[in-house]
């Protein structure tokens, strides 16, 4: 078995990670599939200080990533991680990839002094809902609105 290796995203990853994206999107009824919104989306994340995209790679290709912004919590009273993107292409699952992103992207959290890392989940995809809950996410009452504005 191949090693997997976690690292920060450059710009050469954008198109493996727009193709991880569509996998993603296919599942969930919120979005849509828009390889150049989503391509355009990754470069606006990579030049953020903010911000850290991650990548795992298996024999050098992007095989899964996962996306990790800070805001500031008022309910925590400093910094929250809110994570978003997991995702593990379809013929690696299984490995323990979608496991290593989330732990480096908590530690990417932690050295920034977040107290609190979120994430978004699509409420139908009952596979990822029972991995988050065996990684020691919890579900909240909290309802996650949007409203577009442009």
């Amino acid at each position: 078995m191949e090693a997997i290796v976690i690292r920060p995203a450059g710009v050469d990853d954008i198109p493996a990670m727009v193709r991880l994206l569509a996998q993603l999107f296919a599942i969930e009824a919120d979005f849509t599939i828009a390889p150049e919104v989503q391509a355009r989306g990754l470069a606006t994340l990579l030049e953020r200080a903010d911000t850290v995209v991650l990548v795992a790679t298996a024999s050098g290709a992007v095989v899964g990533m996962t996306t990790v912004q800070l805001t500031v919590s008022t309910a925590r009273g400093g910094y929250s991680a809110g994570m978003e993107d997991v995702v593990v292409d379809a013929a690696h699952r299984g490995r323990g990839i979608g496991r290593l992103l989330l732990e480096a992207a908590e530690a990417w959290a932690r050295e920034r002094g977040a107290l609190r890392v979120a994430l978004l989940a699509d409420e139908t995809n009952a596979p990822a809902l029972d991995f988050y809950d065996r990684l020691g996410f919890t579900r909240t009452r909290l309802v996650w609105l949007a409203k577009t504005l442009g």
